[in-house]
């Protein structure tokens, strides 16, 4: 008997107005997944992004198209996966949610946590980092105030006033700071911003650039004093050979990559090529931020707060201590619903 699949939305709410380059938001639309196969049900989450053209209403869309992908035994989630990616071009968030339910299922009947279905050590957890959005300075410093907990920050900056933004965050802490500029600047004001971050103990900058300058990936990073991470510049594995010659690591996300199995691939792909490899997300629940945890210790860095940012996680997942996700051993995601949420 196939799988039955049911999807909801949920709006979820943020601790603070999110603003990055693009824009600002106060909550998110993302939308839940349940795969029932017998006495199991396998959970998913997907988190559409306007910058791909995605929408709650989207996946809904697009998971009627693949549910009908999924037939046979979903413990060989290796082809339920194949499949998924297969059955529709693009829709990301949506192949996300499917597949993360379908490892979720298979974990849970298989009686393993999938860190254990993929011989990941959980030892091996980089420390995540903790995003401040962009602000004024005095809520700037309250945010960093709040974040005390994570020792790794990562600050948003935008076309604009980044010397302002950047140093009311440096002028309150020590930490560890990584800069992500969502495709904000062009090249040769990339190269101005990224030199005098390099004074400020910046670790590394995400995305400068617009993901199709090219060229100017190439240009930048044979002069950044600082190593250049590409974010909206990667989708899927065939991406990532053309990004070695503009930047020096990758963040692979599971909401942009269609769920765990392509995120696998692409890691693969990033370090035959030399890439460092960034584990990141959206605004999600503990559901997709333990699908990308579980990956974690395959990472050199984290950003996996989304579940941080969201005032009511209507799930349970894994413990941030000391800035490091602790996974535990329930078997498959090793979520649970928060009562009540």
């Amino acid at each position: 008997m196939p799988p039955s699949l049911t999807s909801r939305v949920v709006e979820l709410p943020l601790r603070h107005a999110w603003t990055i380059a693009r824009g600002t938001s106060t909550s998110k639309r993302n939308v839940i997944v349940e795969l029932r196969s017998g006495e199991h049900v396998g959970l998913g989450e997907a988190a559409p992004n306007v910058r791909y053209q995605e929408s709650a209403e989207t996946v809904l869309e697009a998971l009627r198209t693949l549910e009908s992908a999924l037939s046979g035994d979903l413990r060989w989630y290796r082809d339920a996966s194949e499949a998924v990616q297969e059955a529709l071009p693009g829709n990301g968030a949506a192949k996300a949610a499917l597949d993360i339910a379908v490892h979720d299922l298979a974990g849970k009947a298989l009686g393993a946590p999938l860190h254990r279905l993929f011989g990941i050590d959980p030892a091996r957890m980089p420390i995540t980092s903790f995003s401040i959005g962009i602000d004024e300075p005095e809520t700037l410093a309250r945010k960093v105030r709040e974040a005390e907990p994570y020792p790794v920050l990562k600050v948003k900056l935008g076309a604009d006033r980044v010397r302002e933004v950047f140093g009311a965050v440096r002028a309150v802490t020590p930490k560890v700071i990584r800069v992500d500029a969502n495709e904000a600047w062009r090249p040769e004001e990339a190269l101005q911003h990224i030199e005098w971050l390099a004074t400020q103990g910046v670790e590394l900058v995400e995305q400068p650039l617009p993901a199709a300058d090219v060229e100017g990936a190439k240009w930048l990073r044979a002069r950044s004093p600082l190593p250049l991470v590409a974010d909206e510049s990667l989708i899927r594995a065939s991406d990532v050979p053309r990004l070695a010659e503009g930047f020096h690591g990758i963040n692979v996300k599971l909401q942009k990559a269609g769920g765990i199995h392509e995120t696998l691939r692409i890691i693969d792909v990033a370090r035959a090529c030399g890439l460092k490899v960034m584990i990141g997300c959206m605004v999600e629940t503990s559901v997709g931020i333990a699908a990308a945890a579980h990956l974690g210790p395959l990472a050199d860095w984290l950003d996996l707060d989304g579940n941080l940012l969201i005032s009511a996680d209507p799930y349970r997942g894994h413990p941030v201590v000391q800035g490091r996700i602790q996974l535990g051993e329930g078997p498959g995601l090793g979520v649970e619903p928060v009562t009540g949420a």
